[in-house]
């Protein structure tokens, strides 16, 4: 399997195609759509991401030493960007999703492209990722 930041180098060479926002939107767009969506039974309150405009759900559990992450957002950017993230970050270690810096994002350009609100969402579903990293990691002992 990639490490986490060879994964995000596929990113940034994927979005790299595209020049214009639109068409990079548009990715986005896509493969929020590709995502599977998640089950109805985890759509609680507990899975609910703090400090996003819209409802994003996450789902984290503990596999083999691995952290394999689940999400649905109910705005298709936030679809995009919760998809870009578990590919970073879903079969991974707790040690490292935790040491792995999510630098695709500004090297495809999120940060200065985003709203905001939504930059302060993406901040946060990045937080809750590695803090459910963080908890499987002391759980776990490793």
């Amino acid at each position: 399997m990639a490490t986490i930041n060879e994964i995000q180098d596929e990113i940034i060479l994927e979005f790299s195609d595209f020049e214009e926002w639109l068409d990079r939107y548009q990715l986005l767009i896509d493969l929020g759509n590709e995502q599977e969506p998640l089950p109805q039974e985890l759509k609680t309150d507990n899975n609910l991401i703090e400090g996003c405009q819209s409802n994003v759900w996450l789902d984290a559990r503990y596999e083999d030493g691995k952290v394999i992450y689940r999400a649905e957002g109910d705005a298709l950017i936030v679809k995009g960007l919760v998809s870009l993230l578990i590919k970073v970050y879903s079969g991974h270690t707790p040690d490292e999703i935790l040491s792995a810096e999510p630098y695709f994002v500004e090297a495809i350009g999120l940060k200065e492209h985003l709203s905001p609100t939504r930059s302060n969402g993406l901040v946060a579903m990045i937080k809750q990722m590695r803090l459910y990293a963080l908890a499987f990691k002391a759980k776990m002992g490793s």
